[in-house]
C-alpha cells in the first residue's frame, strides 16, 4: 500500500468569470493569488500548504478553512453586504478530542463564492474554564 500523506490540492469551479471568483478570494476572505495560467484559464490560491485550484467547467464544491475571529469576520463581512447562508453555530464539542485537544467546540459559518463553491470558516475554542471561586475582599 502507498503511504498517503496531506491533502496537497484541492479543486474547486471558478465559474465562467475567473476574476469574480478570484476577486472574492482576496477582496472578502484576503487570500491572495499565488499563480494564474492564461491560457487555460485556472489559478491557484494556497490555503496553508494545500493548493486550491480554480478552473471552469468543474461542478461547484466545498472547501473548510480555518480563521480566527470568527464572529468579527462574519459581523464586518456580513456589514459589507457578504451574504453567509448560515450565521456562526456551533457544530461538535469536541469532549473526546477527536478532530483536536479534547474540550474544545468547533463553530462554523458558511458562505458561497461567485461560482457557488461553499466555504466553511471553521474556528475552534479552548475548553471553557471552570467559574472560579469569588475571592473575599
Amino acid at each position: 500500500m502507498p503511504g498517503v500523506g496531506a491533502v496537497r490540492q484541492v479543486a474547486l469551479s471558478a465559474g465562467r468569470d475567473l476574476d469574480a471568483t478570484l476577486a472574492f478570494w482576496r477582496d472578502v476572505l484576503g487570500m491572495s493569488l499565488h499563480v494564474r495560467f492564461d491560457p487555460p484559464g485556472i489559478a491557484f490560491i494556497m490555503a496553508g500548504n494545500v493548493r486550491l485550484l480554480f478552473t471552469d467547467g468543474l461542478p461547484a464544491g466545498t472547501v473548510y478553512l480555518d480563521i480566527s475571529g470568527l464572529d468579527h469576520f462574519h459581523a464586518s463581512a456580513k456589514a459589507a453586504g457578504v451574504p453567509f447562508t448560515a450565521p456562526p453555530m456551533l457544530v461538535h464539542r469536541d469532549t473526546e478530542g477527536l478532530f483536536g485537544p479534547a474540550g474544545e467546540s468547533e463553530w462554523m459559518a458558511f458562505l458561497k463564492d461567485p461560482a457557488g463553491n461553499t466555504i466553511g470558516l471553521v474556528e475552534r475554542h479552548p475548553p471553557e474554564q471552570p467559574e472560579t471561586s469569588v475571592r473575599p475582599s
